[in-house]
């Protein structure tokens, strides 16, 4: 541990060097892209809308500043951003939770469209490299009305560059750190006339880490993964745009585990692959339509056996295929009495096709999905200084009840500097697969656990087998279609855009219901349960978040954050204030009635997180530095006493906890730029924060042609 630090230090020090003794060189033809002072997002309203006139809570993040934090892996960038805390499940695999929503609720997109494999849950952030990334925007709360299912919570969209020169231009970077981290880009763009491509490929590896030495196996086991995109656009004349891209993903890791003094070894694979295209028609001034159509495939296999013996522990399959044909158009209206501020504003509307479906183990065959979507969103100014978003969507699904999807959202310009919005919308997500299909039986354990759709069927024939003691639930329990999960999400903020400064505070709230969870539904002659899922949970989070930044002057901007996080399960509040909870106290070891002010809230919430960053530029030695402080206050992982909820007496808490990561660039001969940096650089660890393996160094140099 002392030589990692050491070499960090000594590092920065030789940078230092370095930085301040080449300040006479030849002016700097910068590397990172200029921010535009008006920042544009696609992804709020599905058209191009300036960051700060949006009525709605959204975070974006430059290429400029993901440049500069070091970050090569959407994760991290991510997870820097105030109110965005990133969670490893069981699998390992991090997820974003988003004003207390957990990942399950989060929809990523990748250019406008959907990413699949959830295969454990989560999706899993790390899988994405951010080497081509031109911005990502991030929309806070319910987005279903323009988005459907899994928008129950927000929506993240990763939007890629597009080739904007005549002259071949690119990069090729490598990046070597800590844990023989090895990360290698190589990016290529060009404009020839009507044609434009793009390619980018990533490769990236590591050795892993183990954060506990006397558990047999590693924490993280060594990986290799390969990113290739190629884009390509034409221009048939300044009306018509035809884009296509295509995407491929693969990843190979080592798999081990040590059960009953036998170490299983084998290995897991990740493939995925997509193919977008879209044809933009511009018909007149007014109005503009686009055709899309969208394939994406993802697979995940793991095999794991006795290597002496080659018995077989585990051989899982995952295979998952998304279709989508989309039509969608804009029409703006004319201005109507422009001396009120009126105008005409913008109705944006489409609908499409969706195809889903899933071959995996523990399902008896391949099951399918279909749905139908219509959608609508009027974009306005009814007075001077006003600005109304008012949208609807409805989705019928082949699988659960259909679902209507309304959002208004409303902006009012106080003065020049000084702006008043909030929005209030409704959001679902549908039963996954999992939910509905999945047949799984523990062979060590004994336990089973059935979807909702074949859990009937399913019983019989374990019944039939002489297999179940009891049945605990009524026929009649089953037959009912399980219902999608939704919620209604409420957004009030101020903003404050002057001179230096510019601030804004968010207060949310969302109301979730049908939440759906499992409960047993029979006991097995061996004592072990049948369980399946059930619509029964009602759950809540509200705060507000803070972020301000200001700029001391062009080289010194300073950027802080706060969120406030309150969130509680309905039920178990009920359940505290009749007087039915307990719990054992492990001091005394007796037994406590519960009240509201031990109930802690959901798992995995932190009441607090912060953020505190720092970027520094220094134009005339072309260099910039920058330290990031983030900080999450304590949270629990999971239930220890029994009784149903996290309260204080439980002992599963992680303290909280405070990261520093810091890098520093510098250009020269023009065209390269040398990076040195470290996250969590006070090496801070926790066995039970898998994602958090110590300080991780790293230099890394990029060619810019």
């Amino acid at each position: 541990m002392f030589f990692r630090i050491l070499f960090i230090v000594s590092s920065f020090c030789f940078f230092g060097q370095v930085v301040f003794g080449q300040s006479g060189q030849s002016p700097l033809l910068d590397s990172i892209p200029i921010e535009s002072l008006e920042e544009v997002v696609l992804t709020a309203t599905r058209t191009e809308r300036q960051l700060s006139s949006l009525p709605l809570p959204v975070t974006l993040v430059s290429k400029k500043r993901i440049v500069q934090s070091g970050a090569i892996r959407l994760d991290e960038i991510l997870t820097e951003q105030t109110g965005i805390v990133t969670v490893a499940d069981e699998s390992g695999f991090e997820g974003v939770q988003i004003q207390g929503i957990a990942s399950d609720y989060i929809l990523i997109l990748i250019d406008g469209v959907p990413l699949v494999g959830r295969s454990a849950g989560n999706f899993d952030l790390s899988r994405l490299t951010v080497g081509n990334i031109k911005q990502i925007e991030v929309v806070k709360g319910p987005s279903s009305s323009l988005y459907g299912t899994e928008a129950l919570g927000g929506v993240i969209n990763i939007i890629t560059e597009k080739p904007e020169t005549d002259d071949l231009s690119g990069n090729v970077s490598y990046r070597i750190g800590t844990f023989s981290q090895q990360d290698m880009n190589l990016d290529v763009q060009q404009r020839l006339d009507k044609f434009r491509y793009a390619f980018f490929a990533n490769r990236f590896s590591s050795k892993g880490y183990d954060l506990n030495p006397n558990v047999e196996g590693q924490t993280v086991n060594p990986f290799e993964n390969y990113t290739v995109n190629g884009r390509f656009y034409y221009d048939f004349n300044d009306k018509l745009t035809l884009f296509a891209s295509t995407r491929f993903y693969d990843q190979v890791q080592d798999a081990s585990l040590f059960l009953d003094e036998v170490q299983f070894e084998g290995d897991s694979e990740e493939k995925e692959w997509n193919a977008h295209t879209r044809l933009d028609h511009k018909w007149n001034e007014k109005f503009t339509a686009s055709y899309e159509l969208y394939y994406t495939n993802y697979i995940a296999n793991e095999r794991l056996a006795d290597p002496i013996s080659d018995n077989i522990l585990s051989d899982s399959d995952f295979d998952q295929t998304l279709f989508r044909p989309e039509l969608r158009g804009s029409y703006t209206f004319g201005s109507n009495s422009s001396s009120r501020g009126f105008d005409g504003g913008t109705l944006t509307a489409g609908f499409g096709f969706q195809f889903d479906q899933l071959d995996r183990t523990f399902f008896d065959e391949t099951v399918r999905f279909d749905s139908q979507y219509v959608y609508a969103q009027y974009d306005f100014n009814p007075l001077e200084g006003v600005n109304v978003i008012a949208g609807a969507r409805f989705d019928n699904h082949s699988e659960y009840n259909n679902q209507f999807s309304p959002k208004l959202a409303m902006r009012y310009k106080l003065t020049d500097a000084i702006a008043l919005k909030g929005s209030i919308g409704y959001g679902f997500k549908a039963p996954d697969f999992r939910q509905l299909y999945f047949d799984f039986t523990n062979s060590a354990v004994g336990y089973t656990v059935l979807g909702y759709n074949v859990a009937l069927d399913k019983l019989r024939e374990l019944q039939d087998q002489g297999q179940i003691s009891n049945v605990v639930v009524s026929e009649s329990d089953l037959n009912d279609p399980l219902q999608a999960e939704s919620s209604i999400g409420y957004n009030l903020g101020l903003t404050y855009k002057k001179g230096k400064w510019n601030s804004e505070i968010n207060l949310f709230r969302n109301d979730f219901k049908n939440l759906i969870d499992t409960r047993i539904i029979a006991r097995k002659v061996n004592g072990q349960n049948v369980f399946s899922y059930v619509n029964f949970d009602e759950i809540f989070t509200t705060g507000f978040e803070l972020n301000t930044v200001y700029s001391i002057n062009n080289a010194l901007n300073i950027s802080t954050g706060y969120q406030l996080l309150f969130a509680y399960d309905k039920t178990k509040r009920d359940q505290i204030e009749k007087g039915e909870v307990f719990a054992r106290d492990p001091e005394t070891n007796q037994t406590v009635l519960i009240d509201q002010s031990d109930y802690f809230g959901l798992v995995n919430r932190s009441r607090h997180n912060a953020n505190l960053k720092i970027f520094y530029d220094i134009p005339s030695a072309h260099t910039n530095i920058n330290l990031r402080l983030l900080y999450r206050s304590k949270y629990a992982l999971f239930d220890t006493n029994g009784n149903g909820l996290i309260d204080t007496y439980d002992t599963s808490f992680v303290d909280g906890f405070v990261t520093t990561n810091i890098s520093a660039s510098k250009t020269f001969y023009q065209n390269f730029s040398l990076q040195i940096g470290a996250n969590n650089l006070l090496d801070y660890t926790d066995g039970n924060i898998p994602n958090l393996p110590g300080i991780q160094g790293y230099i890394k140099l990029n060619y810019k042609f």
